[in-house]
């Protein structure tokens, strides 16, 4: 079974007519009844589909389901890749997960700053707060730990915002 086999499955079972007939083989229920009700043609049609798709076979003068259809086609699906390093603790671009561990809080504070700030700029709280909250929930503590970290400095009178030196953590 090849990695997009899940494709067929789903195409199949979005007929209504496959997913009714699927349905009564699933619950072992004689699905002959929902087959004779349809044109000769829809119910070829529609038992093709469902045995080219994996997810019936012919036994005798009956269907029956092949159960093992999804367990082979999640088998053959490739796994998705999962984010290592910082990449970890974002999701679409937002912060999901706020670290524990000290030195990947450190490197998700740095990401975060790196992100809302240019070294060289200064801008009003406004600015950042419009920026944090484009990663964050919560803005303001966002806000505190980057400044606390060493990785956003305040003005004196707090109207300004500038890239911090060096990181204090």
């Amino acid at each position: 079974m090849d990695a997009n086999a899940w494709r067929a499955l789903v195409a199949t079972l979005s007929d209504d007519r496959c997913r009714r007939v699927y349905a009564r083989l699933v619950l072992d229920d004689d699905a002959t009844e929902e087959l004779r009700a349809m044109s000769p043609g829809a119910a070829r049609r529609v038992e093709r589909s469902l045995v080219t798709a994996g997810l019936a076979e012919r036994d005798g003068d009956r269907l029956r389901p092949v159960p093992e259809v999804f367990a082979r086609a999640l088998a053959a699906a490739p796994a998705p890749e999962r984010p290592s390093g910082v990449d970890r603790f974002f999701s679409a671009g937002r912060l999901s997960v706020y670290p524990a561990r000290q030195a990947d809080r450190a490197a998700v504070l740095a990401r975060i700053a790196h992100r809302v700030i240019t070294v060289d700029e200064s801008v009003d709280e406004a600015t950042i707060n419009e920026r944090l909250s484009a990663i964050v929930d919560d803005v303001a503590s966002m806000r505190r730990y980057l400044v606390d970290a060493g990785l956003l400095t305040r003005s004196r009178t707090g109207d300004a915002y500038r890239r911090g030196d060096a990181p204090r953590l």
